[in-house]
């Protein structure tokens, strides 16, 4: 999946614990010794994780720069089993994919995952396994994938995706077997037990709803309509539902022999049939920030290329919920940092006295007193990972600041739902130090950064 790069320059544009005992996050109640938490340090989270059926999937780095795929009880963290993994024809600007976990109608659910097994020709080997046990359920040869994505009750696989002949497939998660397919590259963006929403990666990109069971076409919407002529997607994309809709954002980027800017900004379509609700043309999505599908925050450019001010859209409508105008951004060496509740924009100077604005009002308040989240290192290594090309980067982790001193807070509370997202009441997020943290506080479903 290619997301814009998290390094803080876009932000302008062990041991396994268990029990009851996360600090109180600053400005909520999202985690006190009432909501059962856990934190399993024993792995090096490089992924997104995928939840479902009492498991969390993910996949970690260990010491020597090999992958595995790691499942663990989302009860307590415990781990469940563990089983080698690759990358075969991922970009690095995808970041390290993750496992596909899919729900069973028996209450079960099986992670799927590429294995570095070969076979002949075959780069790689996609393995089904059982959640919980990790027992082997079937295998699929591949030759290069992006890797696996859940889509509602199915797994959806683009494949041969190195290879003219690249297509996508729908596979049922419990036998393997081809349902359907679908030819070129398509990224599955949303999914419920029917329908399937997809980014069609082509020349002209474009949003798809097909119907599950049978991959009839429901309705096409391309993007073009939304931002107008000129889309490149290698600057990357991001989705998020926001109720009924669809919020997506296509990032700029720059081609290096014409020097000039793709088409870029944020829209909205309905999930029912395609229809536009809303287009924010020429506006960067800014990190960290919610995902597009909750709280998506944005900085205006002008066709010279200048930066404007920073503003909160409502997802439902893209209009402006809050902003600050492009006077009141201050000079240069600042790191952007939010609350919990995204009511406030913070400009962190690490170790000095930083600004922060009332996003609402649209006027400064005082740095005193103000916490913010922020990226916990602000110059990223690649991972060190074996047989990869280099570039490969882990999820960002975020650390909590104080704005009037640009300290870290120690020790940390938990990160705010619209970073970390909530699943099945769980809100799960990974450290600096790539180990897993969670907090069942019965958040309502919702995406993360990350969707």
């Amino acid at each position: 999946m290619r997301r814009p790069s998290w390094k803080p320059s876009l932000a302008l544009a062990g041991t396994l614990t268990t029990g009851l005992a996360v600090a109180g996050c600053s400005g909520s109640d999202a985690a006190t010794s009432a909501y059962p938490s856990w934190h399993n340090t024993r792995i090096n989270v490089v992924s997104r994780m995928a939840v479902g059926a009492d498991v969390v999937a993910v996949t970690s780095m260990r010491p020597e720069g090999a992958l595995e795929t790691v499942a663990m009880s989302l009860r307590d963290g415990r781990q469940l089993w563990a089983h080698p993994a690759t990358m075969a024809g991922r970009l690095p600007g995808m970041g390290v994919s993750a496992p596909a976990l899919v729900r069973q109608a028996d209450g079960h659910s099986v992670v799927v995952a590429l294995d570095p097994a070969k076979q002949g020709r075959w780069n790689a080997t996609l393995i089904a396994r059982d959640a919980r046990t990790g027992a082997k359920k079937w295998t699929r040869p591949v030759h290069s994938t992006f890797g696996p994505q859940r889509c509602g009750p199915y797994v959806c696989l683009s494949e041969h995706t190195a290879l003219a002949k690249a297509r996508m497939v729908v596979l049922d998660p419990e036998t393997g077997k081809q349902l359907w397919k679908l030819p070129g590259i398509s990224e599955v963006e949303w999914a419920d037990k029917s329908r399937v929403l997809l980014l069609r990666l082509a020349a002209n990109p474009m949003v798809e709803s097909y119907e599950l069971k049978t991959g009839k076409l429901q309705w096409q919407q391309p993007i073009e309509q939304a931002l107008g002529p000129g889309i490149d997607l290698s600057g990357g994309w991001a989705f998020g539902a926001a109720g009924d809709d669809l919020v997506g954002y296509v990032a700029p980027y720059t081609n290096p022999k014409t020097k000039k800017v793709s088409t870029f900004g944020l829209f909205s379509v309905k999930i029912a049939d395609g229809t536009i609700n809303w287009m924010r043309p020429s506006v960067v999505r800014v990190y960290p920030s919610g995902s597009p599908g909750l709280a998506p925050v944005v900085r205006p450019v002008d066709p010279n290329g200048a930066y404007g001010g920073f503003a909160r859209l409502d997802p439902a409508s893209g209009r402006v919920v809050g902003q600050i105008t492009a006077s009141e951004v201050p000079g240069s060496g600042w790191w952007l940092a939010f609350p919990d509740r995204m009511d406030k924009l913070g400009f962190l100077q690490h170790r000095a006295k930083g600004t922060a604005f009332d996003l609402a009002a649209g006027r400064p308040v005082p740095a005193e007193g103000q916490r913010g989240w922020s990226f916990c290192v602000t110059d990223p290594k690649p991972l060190p990972l074996r047989g990869q090309p280099p570039g490969f980067y882990s999820t960002a982790a975020l650390c909590e600041y104080d704005l009037g001193t640009g300290k870290r807070i120690t020790p940390p509370s938990t990160p705010p739902p619209w970073f970390t997202g909530s699943q099945e009441g769980w809100r799960l997020w990974r450290d600096e130090r790539g180990g897993l943290h969670a907090v069942n506080d019965q958040t309502a479903n919702s995406p993360g950064m990350y969707g």
